[in-house]
């Protein structure tokens, strides 16, 4: 090889590496914004609810959103969620929950997120999970569970106080699949 070939080899490799290095930063970058956008979408959407405001609560939704509770039948589209919520935004008092830890990740393309969070709420710590879309440059809740956390040792107390509850579902043949 001569002096020049050995040289032009050198070039071409530290370029490439070059490429891949600013490759990979802006894919991060990227990927941060978007994690802030989302953090922001969060909290945007939970404080509107301690807020009681209605139309920025709804507004952080899709429109084929759904809203998962606490309890075994709280399973809600978003038009039947904004009917069984409304009452508590209407009295000025909605929910409010403060998010203690949330953990976020993203899809390859960049336009599906899921998250989970730890919560302070009325009922002590929740757990909130969910999926995110992004539409027109914009994340939306598309899908959103709320459950309650559950120490492993009260795990037998608990189920004997909603067995009752719970058992009338169950022997309506109500299955969750």
């Amino acid at each position: 090889m001569t002096f020049l070939t050995k040289n032009f080899t050198r070039m071409n490799t530290q370029k490439l590496f070059f490429i891949l290095l600013l490759i990979v930063s802006n894919n991060l970058q990227a990927q941060e914004k978007a994690k802030q956008e989302i953090n922001t979408t969060l909290n945007h959407w939970h404080q509107a609810a301690a807020a009681a405001n209605f139309e920025d609560y709804f507004s952080d939704l899709t429109d084929d959103a759904i809203f998962i509770g606490t309890d075994a039948t709280e399973n809600w589209d978003k038009i039947a969620f904004k009917v069984f919520a409304k009452p508590y935004f209407d009295s000025g008092k909605a929910w409010n929950f403060t998010p203690i830890e949330r953990h976020i990740y993203l899809s390859e393309d960049g336009k599906t997120a899921w998250f989970d969070e730890l919560l302070d709420t009325h009922m002590k710590i929740c757990r909130g999970s969910g999926v995110l879309i992004k539409i027109k440059n914009k994340w939306k809740i598309k899908h959103y569970v709320l459950s309650m956390t559950i120490p492993n040792e009260n795990t037998n107390e608990v189920v004997k106080i909603k067995s009752s509850l719970e058992d009338v579902l169950l022997s309506k043949g109500k299955r969750l699949y």
